[in-house]
């Protein structure tokens, strides 16, 4: 499933989507070049995982996001790498007027016992040449469950280069270089700095896209997190900005803390982003 979105220098983008896994995004190519790692990607042994990762988005959640962490109250019991929702496909989706809107119901079983559906809303916004998500998480299960959401957007790091940087009001100076931290992999977790309820982060001069700047944003009432991780390990070399729902902290101290905050049977949470290459 493919949708074409023609950039503000004329550069044609185009938008790949994955059925199969909730309607991600499986590449997005910039004036003939893929953003997507490809298999350029480390692995950590879940195959679902391993293809979502090498896509430009995936989403992690519904019910837990980061790594597998205990399922309270069952002994030896796990939440999955990354939740349940990767690799799950949808239930039924339809490309709406000129191909510039895109729908789609998933619902999927959680590892809590629960289950969810994720109403999705892909849309392409000419005018502004920017591609928007709208998701919108609801209980269909019988009991309660603390929604968890973090949304993946991989980017190749040979796509980058020495004057590449992270721009965003979240980060220290509101600039940084993209080989942020020490060593072959690193990642940070900050409170997203929001203005109108929108908060802003850019991978500025890729020289792999001559010269042109990633842009997304996402709205903090929801997503009040700003993640990023980089990983350039033997064959791996990608990029990833992640807002998140919440903290990067276990889920006992979440828990602690009141921030693993329950959704009724029948109710609903809703989640938005945007991005754009310019």
């Amino acid at each position: 499933m493919r949708t074409t979105l023609n950039a503000a220098d004329g550069a044609a983008s185009h938008l790949l989507f994955d059925p199969s896994s909730a309607l991600d995004v499986a590449a997005f190519v910039v004036a003939g070049v893929d953003l997507s790692p490809g298999a350029a990607i480390p692995s950590d042994g879940d195959p679902r995982i391993d293809r979502a990762l090498a896509g430009f988005l995936f989403t992690c959640g519904p019910e837990h996001i980061r790594h597998p962490e205990a399922l309270e109250g069952s002994a030896g019991a796990y939440y999955p790498l990354h939740g349940s929702l990767a690799g799950t496909p949808v239930s039924r989706t339809e490309m709406c007027g000129a191909g510039d809107r895109c729908t789609a119901v998933t619902e999927v079983d959680l590892a809590c016992g629960g289950r969810a559906a994720i109403e999705r809303l892909w849309q392409v916004d000419a005018a502004a040449h920017a591609v928007t998500l709208a998701d919108r998480v609801i209980n269909i299960g019988s009991s309660a469950f603390a929604p968890m959401m973090m949304y993946h957007m991989n980017i190749a790091g040979r796509l980058l280069g020495e004057e590449t940087r992270i721009e965003s009001p979240s980060v220290d100076g509101g600039s940084l270089p993209w080989r942020f931290g020490e060593g072959e992999s690193a990642h940070f977790c900050r409170p997203a700095v929001a203005c109108d309820g929108w908060s802003e982060v850019a991978l500025t001069a890729m020289p792999g896209l001559k010269g042109r700047a990633l842009r997304v944003r996402f709205r903090t009432e929801t997503l009040p997190f700003l993640q990023m991780w980089r990983c350039q390990r033997g064959g791996a070399n990608v990029v990833s900005i992640e807002p998140a729902s919440h903290r990067l902290a276990k889920r006992p101290q979440l828990a602690a803390n009141g921030e693993l905050d329950p959704l009724q049977p029948g109710q609903s949470r809703d989640y938005s982003l945007a991005f754009t290459v310019s």
